[in-house]
């Protein structure tokens, strides 16, 4: 005899979805300004790689929900995203996002400052070795390590992993002698912002992407985005987060800067990043599509 079908259950959508939605949310809402978005692609990078590497995470979330170790989950996340896109589309958002995914399916956890800080304080040396492999499955644009630590550069990947048995480094070390990062900046101080910018997208209203545009442009106005200080320097930085700032609910000073950063090859994707975390946390919190 024929089983029945099984029927959906809410353990069928929980964390990891919703992570998922954040991230193709991420690219579905527009404008935002130097990004890839519904609107426009860049030359080298298009919105189908950016879904394709938000399906391909899927099963890097859905193993930080059951409990894998953190860092084997980010980097199955990496994997399955480089696998989906070919390419580096959302190694930031899920450096973000697996912690946060841990916290909200924790039996013993919630997802708030203090639950992500937990999850946090909770990192191996072997979650520290695997975030580093990561960097073996794509090109990450990362700033320079701090004098002292070079041997622990990141994009050594796999190489800098006998060190970092050898002296012990959690991944929660890794990140806090990271400084020019902000996706460091939120591993370290609780997701602080990442939890700001949820509490205004759960504010504001209409659908999922709008509210995603105004928190991308809002958090650019706020803060320096890390990435292009990386790439482009400090003065473009605040150049753009000026502009930004003063752009604030003038749709054609927001349109000029788009043009702008994507003429100038200026992206924003450290805020992106941030903001991807931020609209999982408010789908969580009960924010619909």
């Amino acid at each position: 005899m024929t089983p029945p079908p099984s029927s959906p259950t809410d353990a069928d959508w929980g964390p990891p979805e919703r992570a998922q939605v954040a991230l193709l949310a991420d690219v579905g809402a527009a404008p935002k300004p130097g990004n890839v978005d519904r609107d426009h692609d860049h030359p080298d990078l298009r919105l189908g790689h950016f879904l394709a590497g938000g399906v391909g995470a899927g099963v890097g979330l859905r193993a930080a929900a059951v409990g894998d170790p953190v860092g084997a989950a980010f980097e199955r996340a990496v994997a399955g995203m480089s696998r989906g896109a070919g390419t580096n589309t959302q190694f930031g958002s899920l450096l973000l996002l697996v912690p946060l995914v841990r916290a909200a399916a924790a039996s013993d956890r919630d997802l708030s400052p203090d639950g992500a800080a937990a999850v946090v304080a909770s990192t191996t040396v072997a979650d520290a070795a695997a975030f580093y492999r990561a960097f073996d499955h794509v090109d990450v644009a990362v700033p320079d390590p701090p004098e002292g630590i070079v041997d622990l550069d990141v994009r050594r990947g796999a190489e800098a992993i006998p060190t970092l048995e050898a002296r012990g480094v959690t991944l929660s070390d890794v990140f806090s002698r990271t400084t020019a990062d902000s996706n460091a900046t939120e591993w370290t101080t609780g997701f602080r912002r990442t939890f700001e910018t949820a509490a205004g997208i759960v504010d504001d209203d209409g659908p999922l992407t709008d509210r995603v545009a105004r928190a991308f442009l809002d958090r650019l106005a706020t803060d320096e985005d890390t990435l292009i200080r990386t790439v482009h320097g400090a003065a473009v930085a605040t150049e753009v987060r000026k502009r930004a700032a003063a752009a604030r609910g003038d749709s054609d000073a927001v349109a000029a800067l788009d043009a702008d950063l994507l003429d100038r090859g200026i992206n924003p994707g450290a805020t992106a990043d941030l903001v991807t975390a931020a609209t999982f946390v408010a789908l969580e919190r009960g924010v619909s599509v």
